[in-house]
């Protein structure tokens, strides 16, 4: 298992392109301006010991420097003890609404990525709990199995999007019947499912599903994202607007925050429902509903011990540095006596 103290360090191999490409200008630059000095046959007899396979060896090893600086400037950490400590929480799971309606902008910096931040910043705020993530639309998928690895969560997580279900809609009904297989402790007496959705365009017998979940001992917390005026749906392409989304008549549809059927879903199973419009105040809500509730104890195996690893790569960097400033950039004359080319001597 392995960390990373600070991966925005990685756009430091962004440079390497960069000094490349220098390279190239910086030797295109030099063959121009000694063609204009002299011909070529001449500037073989006043430099014969001219490497260019040197320069190039000395820009890889500034590159491959660049690489061993950003991952010690990331200084990614590696466990070295797996132990079995004992948690106390509870078993929560998150169903993501990721259909179409969730690409609004009427909550920025928009329903899907809002609800995503409102998750993470959750899972934040936990500590001995065990989390599940499911996503749907027009049915429902399994995103993250229930667990106690936060990191891996939160990585799926972020990588949710609408394309992820090719049918549209808003199954509720099969993301509640989904989350009813992630409990997979009989003894854990506190279970808790936050769905997070704009309440839109819902499908089946959602009022049924949700006494069904509640005699399982499933507490439903519902998450409305959005506004109750709602607004288009964009459909973009590479990050730059296409068009905004219309229904059989040619109509901009107009998409708005169904609050009746999340509040009337959270009745049902012995929750409530939270706006989800300040990510604090939602946070500190849930916070406070988890709190609240008698923790069970169970194990759980983790790596302890986390080991810092930057030292190794500062060290390879400084390394290819100082190899880089000692090799010159004409041939080696042990290797010209090799003659390895069968090259002829003028």
């Amino acid at each position: 298992m392995y960390q990373l103290d600070a991966s925005a360090y990685f756009y430091l191999l962004a440079a390497i392109p960069v000094v490349v490409l220098l390279f190239l200008l910086v030797l295109l630059w030099k063959r121009n301006t000694q063609r204009k000095f002299a011909d070529p046959t001449l500037l073989q007899k006043l430099s014969p010991n001219k490497s260019v396979f040197k320069s190039v060896l000395k820009v890889l090893m500034v590159c491959l420097a660049l690489v061993c600086l950003s991952f010690a400037l990331v200084n990614p950490k590696v466990g070295t003890k797996l132990e079995t400590v004992k948690r106390a929480g509870v078993d929560v799971v998150f169903a993501l609404d990721v259909s179409k309606s969730m690409l609004a902008e009427d909550i920025a910096p928009n329903r899907l990525e809002k609800s995503k931040q409102l998750v993470t910043q959750i899972i934040n705020s936990l500590a001995g709990d065990r989390i599940g993530i499911i996503g749907y639309a027009g049915s429902a998928f399994p995103q993250v199995p229930i667990t106690t690895d936060f990191s891996s969560a939160k990585l799926f997580l972020s990588s949710m999007n609408t394309d992820m279900v090719s049918s549209q809609g808003t199954a509720i009904n099969e993301a509640i019947e989904m989350a009813q297989t992630y409990y997979n402790d009989e003894e854990q007496t506190n279970r808790v499912l936050f769905i997070i959705s704009d309440g839109e365009d819902h499908e089946g017998n959602v009022t049924g599903i949700a006494e069904e979940a509640a005699a399982m001992g499933i507490r439903i917390y519902t998450i409305g994202v959005g506004t109750v005026e709602g607004g288009p749906i964009p459909i973009k392409r590479n990050g730059t607007l296409q068009y905004y989304k219309r229904d059989e008549n040619n109509e901009q549809v107009i998409t708005r925050l169904g609050e009746a059927t999340l509040k009337k879903i959270a009745a049902e199973a012995d929750g409530e429902y939270i706006d989800g419009s300040n990510t604090k105040e939602v946070v500190d809500t849930v916070t406070a509903i988890l709190n609240g509730m008698d923790k069970k104890e169970f194990e759980a195996k983790q790596f302890t011990d986390f080991k810092d690893q930057f030292q190794w790569f500062l060290g390879g960097a400084l390394f290819l540095l100082l190899l880089d400033i000692l090799f010159l950039e004409r041939k080696t004359a042990w290797v010209r006596k090799l003659n390895l080319f069968n090259e002829k001597k003028s």
